[in-house]
């Protein structure tokens, strides 16, 4: 969710606009320079700068119960609308829980082939952290149940088990599902408002991250030399490369398979994801996506549908970052991960993923909150990586919404719901439809929609129900 000061800024003239260098962004990555040199140059001082990264995990930590039962709370219910949207609501259901658990897959077995954090292991904080590990294997599978279960509802909260939080807020959800449309919509009103307050308590813990980074890279470079910085380096290539992996190979099958050809597609929305990459956000191209995509022939109800409940739903980029980053997290503390732990983890992220399209920052918040789930994680690990997060989010943000773009693209045909002729027309020369004057685009529509009489010209506006029901995305989405 971004900020009113941001969204003011961004509708700004760039006379107007801030600086460069005021943006988040910019300052993270200065604070991981600085952290660099001081490690390097005053290995002693910045071994004591971790109380600094502490500090600022500590806050994040705060905030992250109330956020995942919110948003595992809010997407239940937002589930349960979109089931009665019929077969479209059906099929986007099913479609974005396959295509997010390949990514979450893809992304466990891309982490294991390239030994992400590998070589740069934190021997200090090693032991602690697989203490509590050992201590939840001595009490056996029957006691980890019990204690996924909690026996009261502040309890969950206020001793920071996340995964009870998690349980807590399915069944929640599911309670709300039950009650009649009134009352849920009275009830799901007021979780709203709470929800955005502790949004807001998020976003500006959130300002603090450069200090956060700071410490915690002043600290992890001071005791270990350069080992982890070769290590966030490589972690970067190897995140973009398997991002590729995924567009063109997994998306790209997806399009084959539907009839499309992905580079068509891309070069349809290039502007769209060139916007999305320079700002690493999803939410800044949302408009134009809309507008395009009802544009070239899929169906209003479909692009309102879909699109808005994927920013939600279907994040395909979050979910390849939080399963390498996982495990690079276990990686650098030394800690081994093997089959039956990284499917628990895949069970976790499958939930805590959703629960990353509400907040500024939200993939990273999220992120933290699966690994303090695991309970044998440590997540002091957490600050290493949010001095290259700048550099990862314009990869995650990208993914996130051509994943979209596709995925709106194929459920609009699986479901009848797309002019054919029309967007193969406009996708055999995606520059030239551009080009062309919308008024004088033929008035094509879907089979399921209404054929106004010929020669009238097509209402291309951005469908109303999409632009009220889209979430608030971050600034990564």
């Amino acid at each position: 969710m971004r900020s009113q000061e941001q969204l003011l800024d961004a509708a700004s003239p760039p006379a107007a606009r801030k600086r460069w260098y005021r943006g988040l962004g910019a300052q993270v990555v200065a604070a991981m320079a600085l952290g660099i040199i001081a490690g390097v140059v005053f290995p002693g001082f910045a071994a004591e700068l971790k109380i600094v990264g502490d500090l600022f995990l500590a806050l994040v930590k705060a905030g992250v119960a109330p956020l995942v039962f919110f948003t595992i709370v809010m997407g239940i219910a937002s589930a349960g609308d979109l089931k009665k949207a019929g077969r479209v609501g059906f099929l986007a259901l099913v479609y974005f829980e396959v295509v997010s658990t390949v990514a979450l897959l893809l992304g466990l077995v891309a982490a294991n082939l390239f030994g992400v954090g590998k070589g740069a292991e934190l021997d200090a904080g090693a032991a602690s952290a697989q203490a509590p590990k050992a201590e939840a294997g001595e009490h056996g599978f029957t006691a980890f149940l019990k204690d996924i279960v909690p026996d009261n509802f502040a309890g969950a909260f206020s001793s920071g088990q996340l995964l009870q939080v998690v349980v807590l807020a399915v069944l929640f959800g599911v309670g709300l599902l039950s009650l009649k449309p009134q009352m849920q919509d009275r009830i799901n009103s007021g979780l709203e408002v709470v929800s955005e307050a502790f949004f807001g308590f998020v976003n500006v813990v959130m300002k603090l991250a450069p200090l956060g980074t700071f410490g915690a890279v002043a600290y992890s470079v001071g005791t270990n030399g350069s080992d982890m910085l070769f290590a966030l380096t490589e972690l970067v290539l190897e995140y973009w490369l398997v991002i590729g992996v995924f567009v063109f190979g997994v998306l790209g099958l997806v399009c084959m398979l539907a009839g499309f050809n992905i580079l068509r597609i891309l070069q349809y929305v290039r502007v769209e994801m060139t916007l999305v990459l320079g700002t690493a956000s999803s939410e800044a191209a949302l408009p134009g996506l809309l507008k395009k995509l009802t544009r070239i022939g899929c169906s209003k109800q479909t692009v309102g549908l879909v699109v808005p409940t994927g920013y939600a739903f279907n994040l395909d980029g979050t979910s390849l970052y939080m399963s390498i980053c996982t495990l690079f997290v276990a990686n650098v503390y030394g800690i081994p991960m093997g089959i039956p732990e990284q499917l628990g983890l895949l069970l976790i992220m499958l939930l805590t993923s959703k629960g990353a399209a509400t907040v500024s920052g939200g993939t990273f918040v999220v992120f933290a909150s699966t690994v303090a789930a695991t309970g044998y994680l440590p997540v002091e690990g957490v600050a290493i990586l949010f001095g290259v997060y700048r550099f990862m989010s314009m990869a995650t943000a990208f993914c996130n919404t051509f994943g979209n773009v596709v995925a709106t693209f194929v459920l609009a045909k699986w479901c009848k719901e797309m002019d054919v002729d029309k967007v193969n027309r406009a996708l055999a020369d995606p520059n030239a439809f551009l080009a062309r004057p919308e008024t004088d685009e033929p008035a094509d529509r879907p089979a399921s929609e209404h054929t106004p009489r010929r020669g009238a010209p097509e209402d291309t506006s951005v469908p109303a129900d999409a632009v009220a029901t889209a979430p608030h995305s971050p600034s990564e989405k």
